[in-house]
């Protein structure tokens, strides 16, 4: 483990939880929050940096621990977390911390800001090492803020901690989001307990399905082969387009989404990313188009032209993977 020697996160003591009752029957006596940070978003992408707060039942903080992890390969979106090849290349592998990262998680539930994604990553990588990551339960708080029905502009972790008054110090850094996350769900937790909310935790299964394609660090195919590829046929987006993103808000499954650009994602697995979470990839740009992301939008292409003389709303690639983790349901669906 690397100790985290950064103001991210200033080491806590231990806090004792005062009895509050009454506390429902079934709760969970132990919780594990989680954040990662990774080189994407797709199956063959890896882990490079992880956090754990653990929590005991009544969502006290017990202890934390930060690591980096050299995922072997390119870094990724180094603007998003911060972490370059330079400061990844001394950094334990996976299987190095795989056994203490197991031990701050077992017979806890993982709890996360859009749990699946930081659920997925992990199982992946522990399927990587030969092992499973010893996690039965998990508890997306987006979920939890959405069944007490906090009354937030956007499901985004900085809106929950400002409902809540917590400072975020760093943001994308693994060690405070998990910091303000813990801080966040444990006045959530409370709240649930005080109604006798059921709370949604979901099973997790081991993951089998990863890629493990390797990526020479310093290669990514979207900046080095910008040139032509044939478009892929994809089939019909089975939701009506509910017309553009409004910015702050969410995106909403059948709106029409266009790339333009050089994406630190390789384009293709962006574009799957966006039609899994039930969006409509366009090729082009036309008073239909809800959205259009885009790295560079002083670049003079014809989407970004066209884009701005429709008045279409333009997002860079990051804000656009924060929003895929949340993606609303088609209306009347």
């Amino acid at each position: 483990m690397l100790e985290d020697r950064t103001a991210a996160a200033p080491r806590l003591a231990p806090q004792l939880t005062p009895p509050s009752d009454p506390w429902p029957d079934g709760y969970p006596e132990g919780y594990a929050v989680v954040d990662v940070e990774t080189t994407g978003l797709a199956r063959d992408d890896r882990i490079v940096s992880a956090a754990v707060y653990q929590l005991d039942g009544r969502g006290a903080v017990q202890d934390h621990w930060y690591t980096l992890v050299n995922p072997q390969r390119d870094p990724g979106p180094v603007w998003i977390h911060g972490l370059t090849s330079e400061v990844l290349a001394d950094a334990p592998l996976f299987g190095q911390i795989a056994e203490e990262l197991a031990a701050r998680l077992d017979g806890r539930v993982l709890v996360a800001h859009n749990a699946v994604f930081d659920w997925s990553m992990l199982a992946r990588e522990y399927a990587r090492a030969g092992s499973a990551a010893p996690v039965r339960q998990r508890l997306c708080t987006i979920a939890l803020s959405k069944e007490l029905g906090l009354p937030l502009p956007n499901h985004k972790l900085e809106s929950l901690a400002a409902h809540y008054g917590v400072v975020q110090r760093r943001a994308h850094h693994a060690l405070d989001d998990a910091r303000v996350l813990a801080e966040t769900f444990r006045p959530s937790l409370h709240a649930a307990a005080a109604t006798g909310l059921r709370l949604p935790l979901l099973a997790c299964q081991p993951l089998t399905e990863w890629s493990d394609a390797p990526r020479p660090i310093g290669y990514q195919r979207s900046y080095r082969s910008p040139g032509w590829r044939p478009s892929r046929k994809r089939p019909a987006c089975p939701y009506p387009n509910p017309g553009r993103y409004e910015p702050g808000g969410r995106l909403v499954q059948g709106m029409r989404v266009a790339f333009s650009g050089d994406t630190s994602i390789d384009r293709e697995l962006l574009e799957d990313q966006a039609v899994e979470a039930g969006l409509h990839v366009a090729t082009s740009v036309s008073r239909l188009t809800s959205l259009l992301v885009t790295n560079d939008p002083e670049a003079s292409t014809s989407k970004i032209t066209k884009a701005r003389s429709f008045g279409t709303p333009v997002i860079d690639e990051a804000a656009f993977t924060q929003l895929l983790r949340d993606v609303a349901p088609a209306p009347n669906r």
